[in-house]
C-alpha cells in the first residue's frame, strides 16, 4: 500500500528542496563554503592559462609583438602602413618613431576610423633583444616564453602583473579606441586568470604528442 505525505508535509518540503537550491546557488558564500576545495574544470591553473593565452594572441597584443619586426595592425593584423620597423628600441627606426604619428591618447571618436591610437605612456614595441613573439606559438611555448626573464626584459610574476594590469599601455587594449575590437576578455577575468595561474606556480600546457 501507498502511503502519500500530508499536503503541508509535503509543501514542506519542496520549500525546503527550494531554499537549499537557492542557497546553494547563490553568490555569496559563507566561510565554510570559500574554504572548500574547488574541483572543477575552471580551477585548473593549465585551464587558466589558456584565458591568458586568448589575450596575449587577440590582435590587440599580437599587433604589438610581431614575428618581425615590422608591427601589425587592423583587427586583421596586417603589415603595418608606412614600412614602420621595430627601431633599435622599440620605439621606431631613426627618422620614423612612433611618437611621429601616435600621440599620449586616442583621437575623439569624431575622427572616424584608421587614426593613430594614442597612449599616455608613448607607444612602442618590445625592444629587438627580447621581442616576446606572441603570434603563432602554440599554448606551451607562449606560456614557457612570458615566464622566461631571458625572453621577457628580466621579469618576474610580480613584474609580468604590474605589466598586465597596470601598464596604461597594456590597458589601452581594452580601450583602443574607435573603429577597434577591444580584447575579447574582460581585464578583470584576465588578471584573475594570470594570478590563478601564477600562484599555482605557472605551469604550462604539456607538449602535444606528434600523430603518427
Amino acid at each position: 500500500m501507498t502511503m502519500r505525505a500530508p499536503r503541508g508535509a509535503a509543501r514542506g518540503c519542496w520549500l525546503f528542496t527550494s531554499a537549499c537550491l537557492i542557497v546553494a546557488c547563490s553568490h555569496t558564500q559563507g566561510p565554510a563554503a570559500a574554504a572548500a576545495p574547488t574541483t572543477t574544470a575552471a580551477s585548473d591553473p593549465v585551464v587558466a592559462f589558456e584565458t591568458v593565452r586568448a589575450v596575449l594572441q587577440s590582435p590587440r597584443c599580437v599587433n604589438c609583438h610581431p614575428t618581425g619586426d615590422q608591427p601589425t595592425q587592423g583587427d586583421d593584423s596586417h603589415l603595418h602602413q608606412q614600412f614602420v620597423q621595430r627601431g633599435p628600441e622599440g620605439r621606431g627606426a631613426t627618422g620614423l618613431a612612433c611618437a611621429t604619428c601616435h600621440g599620449k591618447a586616442n583621437p575623439p571618436d569624431s575622427y572616424g576610423e584608421h587614426m593613430p591610437p594614442g597612449v599616455s605612456t608613448d607607444w612602442r614595441l618590445p625592444p629587438p633583444e627580447h621581442k616576446m613573439v606572441f603570434a603563432g606559438l602554440s599554448s606551451r611555448a607562449l606560456c614557457l616564453q612570458i615566464k622566461d626573464r631571458k625572453q621577457n626584459g628580466g621579469k618576474d610574476m610580480a613584474g609580468l602583473l604590474h605589466h598586465i594590469a597596470d601598464d596604461p599601455l597594456t590597458r589601452w587594449g581594452w580601450s583602443p579606441g574607435y573603429g577597434r575590437k577591444p580584447v575579447p576578455v574582460p581585464h578583470d577575468e584576465f588578471v584573475r586568470a594570470f594570478n590563478q595561474w601564477a600562484d599555482a606556480g605557472a605551469p604550462c600546457p604539456p607538449a602535444r604528442v606528434a600523430q603518427h
